[in-house]
């Protein structure tokens, strides 16, 4: 199994550091979160960032919010960093569901879902190297993999799941092994009700804080904050697997259930939490 690294938000001035030491370890993936109306850095743009400053470890979007974005631009920047990675872009693609991102585009959102079912559209066709449409000719450059980046879909309503089969490459879960497992399962019934080959890609997210006490409240409190706006925000920080043992449990919990890759969220700024999961696994 693959191991991946969340990145917190909260210090954008931090993150190649934090980057280079996950490089540098055996983590294959760095994850970043998505907002607009937050102080977090842009994904795309810091992702791009951190790839020049790593050699070989993944970027991953977790998630972009893609129906606050225009279609053609989103198409040609997830090309333009892909290809200049070498293919190292992951793009995890939701609908968010915050009102004030949506009100800060202009975004219904009402009508989010339908507008990321029509943007897949476009981005496959783009990616591809086809016409943008009548009059408006290939929008470049190619993605280094053919058809695009890879694209993993979150998400917990049938819909969302049933994306994954209908535009993905597999399911981003942001939820605990004691429920994602029917989750999984979902997906994978849908991958082949709709005849994909292979199998889905399946990758799970848990949050944690490993240090000191302070570096473990600084953590919550951060959660806390990103959270706010659902209600449950006290119940999610307190979920937070603080232990080595937690973690390990969590991570061979995913391992039974076929997952791919687990990311280890952080949302403590320490980046020596990097150095420290690497002793976990």
């Amino acid at each position: 199994m693959h191991i991946g690294i969340g990145l917190p938000i909260g210090d954008p001035t931090a993150l190649i550091d934090w980057a280079r030491r996950a490089d540098a370890g055996p983590f294959s993936t760095l994850g970043l979160l998505d907002r607009l109306v937050y102080d977090n850095p842009e994904p795309l743009v810091a992702l791009a960032v951190l790839a020049g400053a790593t050699s070989r470890i993944r970027v991953q979007t977790e998630v972009l919010l893609a129906p606050l974005r225009d279609t053609a631009l989103l198409a040609k920047q997830a090309a333009t960093v892909d290809r200049m990675t070498d293919g190292r872009l992951v793009l995890g693609l939701g609908i968010g569901g915050r009102h004030d991102d949506h009100r800060a585009t202009g975004v219904d959102i009402r009508t989010r879902g339908r507008r990321l079912d029509e943007q897949m559209r476009v981005l496959r066709r783009l990616w591809a190297g086809e016409p943008h449409g009548q009059g408006v000719g290939p929008i470049g450059p190619l993605p280094a993999r053919p058809g695009g980046p890879e694209v993993l879909f979150g998400g917990f309503k049938p819909v969302a799941l049933e994306r994954v089969a209908r535009w993905g490459d597999g399911f981003l879960a942001a939820a605990p092994p004691s429920w994602a497992g029917g989750l999984f399962d979902t997906v994978r019934r849908f991958w082949h009700e709709y005849g994909r080959e292979g199998e889905p890609r399946i990758v799970a997210q848990i949050n944690v804080a490993l240090g000191p006490e302070e570096l473990i409240d600084e953590a919550r409190a951060a959660m806390r904050a990103y959270y706010a706006f659902t209600g449950m925000a006290d119940r999610m920080a307190a979920g937070m697997l603080t232990t080595r043992v937690e973690i390990r449990d969590a991570i061979t919990g995913f391992a039974d259930l076929g997952a791919d890759e687990v990311m280890l969220y952080c949302y403590g700024l320490d980046p020596a939490q990097v150095d420290r999961l690497a002793d976990v696994l």
